[in-house]
């Protein structure tokens, strides 16, 4: 069994719904979930928000925050991941916002620096993950891995 069958299974379990709101992934974790049977028990909707202004009028993601920390951080994917969950009224809401690449990275943030924010019941834990310059399409795999290895952890 997979991870994602294994979320699958523990969401069921906590009769949780979860939502994604992805951005560098364009949709690639709620796909994983999908592709598992029973999928529609535990979600419902997810959001691809790729600019900031999808961030922000669907997500509720603050301009300000943006402004102040940048797209690519763990307050911008705290923000997307409770936005999501209240949007979507869901127990669970993961947030992803990174640089795939090849391009778009900078000194501060490299391309293949994805950030995370996972909120589960009102709390809300964030990561950085440096995957590295190892292609645009293996950071988009290695965050949705991330993505249910963390989720197997903090459902537990």
């Amino acid at each position: 069994m997979d991870a994602q069958e294994k979320t699958v299974e523990l969401l069921m379990d906590k009769k949780y719904h979860i939502s994604f709101a992805e951005s560098c992934t364009g949709g690639m974790c709620c796909a994983a979930l999908v592709d598992v049977t029973n999928a529609s028990q535990v979600l419902d909707v997810s959001f691809v928000t790729y600019a900031n202004e999808a961030k922000i009028k669907f997500l509720g993601v603050k301009a300000d925050t943006i402004l102040q920390y940048g797209v690519v951080s763990e307050n911008v994917a705290c923000e997307m991941a409770q936005g999501v969950a209240n949007t979507a009224k869901s127990q669970v809401g993961v947030g992803v916002t990174g640089v795939a690449g090849p391009g778009g990275g900078t000194a501060k943030k490299p391309v293949g620096m994805v950030c995370f924010g996972f909120y589960i019941n009102g709390k809300v834990k964030t990561y950085t993950k440096q995957f590295g310059a190892i292609g645009r399409n293996k950071v988009r795999q290695a965050s949705v891995d991330f993505v249910y290895e963390t989720l197997l952890d903090l459902l537990k």
